[in-house]
């Protein structure tokens, strides 16, 4: 370990240097608009199709079913937007990202009807649940594969399934899972894949949608032919070379079982965490190998958050995108957490430069941070104090 500790790698992941290293000459010697027929165009054309087959690698599918996009956000608005219209109906879930949350509230406020399914204490979506949702109307399914703050893994392929039965679409937002679960879009059986390079130690600012081949959708940018019609806009060249390298960074790393020796580091780290008193794990059952979510009674998560890092570790209390809301986690909450309990959480992720070190330096630093906030916690010294408040502590 040298210097500070970085453990929230579901927030943003750095950037690989083999993945930097690819990116390099696509700022220099190699700067040619993909769309020019001469030499230099070409040069960053068949950059761009390189990365779009290891993209495809990564999900197993098509090369020609990759759409290239600035991030996650834009792919899943992308996947919402480019099916639906006025009338049709909508089903999602209540613990998705923002980018489809928002994305469905805003269909829902022009004409379209849409249904949240709810989760269980686990932070799980019920395929049943999925299947009575279903309408003569309804046009997609999106339903995310991976949490962004527990990490636990949805049963995307009985959905893939309900949705193949009933012929509706279905998409998936892959953004936590790929590069660390493996992915196959016709075991998933989705007809829309989202991804982020940030999340995968490629660079902010690039992401891709799988399509099904088949699949009309229409653009959301208008302007040239880019992306096969798909998506107009002048090609972020290095930034999908980048992204094209840590997707065969990530296949290779998933092939020599990294996301085991991932998840045996994260369960270290979780267990020696769950010793703290009035603790306690938030989801259960098959997770992303990186990610681990846990509450600590009688503190605010964010105060910890913030102690934490004067100590030289990052860590968060959830998605970044939501950092200083003062509303607790809509994810956590839809889990049956209560109110103060969901502040209390914090979110702990790794990322393939994490080392040995770096779990033991927060293993050592978090439980002496949690007893000092603790100390001067008022809410925790009633609990303390009180037989009836000790017992929703410890509920």
């Amino acid at each position: 370990m040298s210097g500070r500790v970085y453990l929230d790698n579901n927030a943003t992941t750095p950037l690989l240097t083999e993945v930097f290293e690819a990116m390099l000459p696509f700022y220099g010697e190699h700067f040619g608009n993909a769309s020019s027929i001469h030499h230099h165009g070409q040069e960053t054309r068949g950059a761009i199709e390189r990365a779009r087959v290891s993209v495809a690698g990564l999900l197993g599918c098509r090369a020609s079913e990759i759409v290239f996009t600035s991030g996650g956000t834009e792919s899943d608005n992308l996947a919402i937007f480019g099916l639906t219209k006025s009338g049709d109906h909508i089903i999602s879930s209540t613990i998705e990202h923002h980018a489809v949350l928002n994305a469905c509230k805003h269909l829902a406020s022009n004409g379209c009807e849409v249904t949240f399914v709810p989760v269980d204490g686990r932070g799980l979506v019920d395929p049943a649940d999925v299947k009575r949702a279903l309408r003569a109307n309804t046009k997609l399914i999106s339903v995310m594969m991976a949490n962004n703050e527990t990490g636990m893994v949805q049963f995307v392929s009985e959905i893939g399934r309900i949705a193949n039965e009933a012929d509706v679409y279905f998409h998936t937002d892959a953004v936590q899972a790929a590069g660390k679960i493996a992915l196959a879009v016709d075991q998933i059986g989705c007809d829309l894949l989202t991804i982020s390079g940030h999340k995968l130690h490629a660079p902010q600012g690039v992401g891709a949608l799988y399509i099904r081949k088949g699949t009309r959708l229409d653009a959301m940018l208008h302007g040239g032919s880019h992306e096969r019609g798909r998506r107009a806009g002048t090609e972020n060249v290095p930034g999908i070379v980048g992204l094209g390298k840590a997707a065969e960074l990530a296949s290779e790393a998933l092939k020599s079982g990294a996301d085991l020796r991932m998840a045996q580091e994260r369960d270290r780290l979780e267990a020696e965490l769950l010793q703290i008193e009035a603790s306690g794990l938030n989801g259960g059952g098959a997770r992303v190998p990186n990610t681990t979510n846990i509450y600590f009674d009688g503190i605010e998560g964010e105060a910890l958050v913030i102690a934490l890092d004067l100590k030289g570790l990052a860590v968060s209390t959830g998605a970044a995108c939501s950092s200083g809301a003062i509303e607790p986690s809509h994810v956590l909450t839809a889990m049956g957490l209560r109110p103060d309990r969901a502040k209390a959480s914090i979110r702990l992720s790794l990322g393939k430069q994490n080392t040995k070190e770096d779990v033991n330096f927060a293993i050592k630093l978090i439980p002496a941070t949690v007893a000092r906030l603790r100390e001067l916690s008022p809410v925790w010294h009633s609990s303390k104090s009180s037989p009836k408040a000790e017992l929703q502590v410890r509920s």
